[in-house]
């Protein structure tokens, strides 16, 4: 237990250490590295706008609180397979399964994946295009460990690799998460904390860099160094209650903030209501409070989530579909943001 307590106090030092640490102005609008790990995976707290760090359990807390994996809502296990469409006809991919190990805790892993098309060579020479097409590769895979330190606290950790690929150039990296959900008894009432995205800084390197220069009548190849950037670590805290307000009908309503030098402070509120644990219906909006500080560099590109979702038992498997779809406030962008996910418990 003392080993247990331990965590808790280094993982809320770290928070406030870091939360110290880029409170003020922020001067890195958009240039950090590996934004896609920044992208909501699922549909359910997709559609609660991530306000749901403290109530989200099973697989689908492996993304938002890795706490939460050590509440699986089957016997054994569950999987789940997302797909969405971003922006600008990107796809995202997303393969996801927890399974518990008894006394143990729940062990998990996920890859995702961003699908962009084809895309065409060009070069300082040939601007408009080489005639050779590419297709750029993003991929994370992330192992998750959680565990139920007692009847009230639980504990989660992640460990993401990522690699991002395009043409001849590459970038790989390492990041964290830490996460910490604290169950108040019967009152209905939850405290989640995470730290995300912690890790060293990127760079693109390889021989797509390569250039040729002419010394003294020699020839001589040199690779153009570029500039590392840092990981979009986010500090987040989140509060939730669950109120059953008749037979069957639950209610959960949930809130986070989100601290980031990535982008603007983010005051997340979700709603979700089911019945008999069956139907749901999930809305979410947040609210900026930098907006009135810095005008297009701070606006956000979405707006609010809505979603719904369908569990029903087949014999020894819990079926589940989820749908959740994005409000775009930008609009240049001629696409619709939806994901669609199965979860399969066994």
């Amino acid at each position: 237990m003392k080993f247990y307590i331990k965590i808790i106090i280094i993982l809320i030092a770290v928070s406030l250490a870091y939360q110290n640490g880029y409170s003020g102005p922020r001067k890195k609008y958009g240039t950090l590295a590996a934004p896609e790990l920044l992208i909501p995976l699922g549909s359910s707290g997709t559609s609660l706008g991530g306000s749901n760090l403290a109530t989200v359990t099973g697989v689908d807390a492996m993304y938002w609180n890795p706490a939460g994996l050590s509440q699986v809502n089957t016997n054994s296990g569950e999987i789940m397979f997302s797909s969405m469409n971003y922006i600008a006809d990107i796809n995202v991919n997303y393969f996801a399964g927890v399974v518990k190990l008894g006394s143990f805790g729940s062990v998990g892993g996920s890859i995702r994946s961003m699908s962009f098309g084809e895309e065409m060579v060009t070069t300082e020479y040939s601007p408009e295009g080489t005639g050779a097409m590419f297709s750029p590769t993003y991929i994370v895979g992330t192992l998750s460990f959680a565990r139920a330190m007692t009847d009230k606290i639980h504990f989660g950790t992640s460990v993401k690799l990522i690699s991002e690929q395009i043409a001849e150039v590459s970038a790989t990296g390492m990041a964290f998460d830490f996460g910490l959900q604290y169950v108040a008894g019967p009152s209905g009432l939850r405290f989640g904390i995470a730290l995300k995205n912690l890790g060293g800084a990127m760079q693109f390197t390889g021989p797509g860099l390569d250039r040729t220069y002419t010394e003294n009548g020699v020839q001589t190849v040199r690779r153009v160094t570029l500039q590392e950037f840092d990981l979009p670590t986010n500090l987040e805290i989140g509060l939730g209650y669950t109120t059953t307000f008749s037979k069957n009908n639950n209610i959960t309503l949930s809130t986070a903030f989100q601290n980031s030098s990535y982008s603007s402070d983010e005051y997340k509120f979700g709603l979700e209501y089911n019945y008999n644990q069956m139907l749901f219906l999930r809305g979410a909006f947040t609210v900026y409070p930098d907006n009135s500080e810095i005008d297009d560099v701070n606006k956000s590109l979405f707006g609010p989530a809505f979603g719904a979702g369908l569990k029903y038992p087949f014999g020894s498997l819990t079926l589940g579909f989820d749908y959740a779809y994005r409000v775009i406030n930008e609009t240049n962008f001629n696409s619709t943001n939806q994901y669609f996910t199965l979860n399969v418990g066994f």
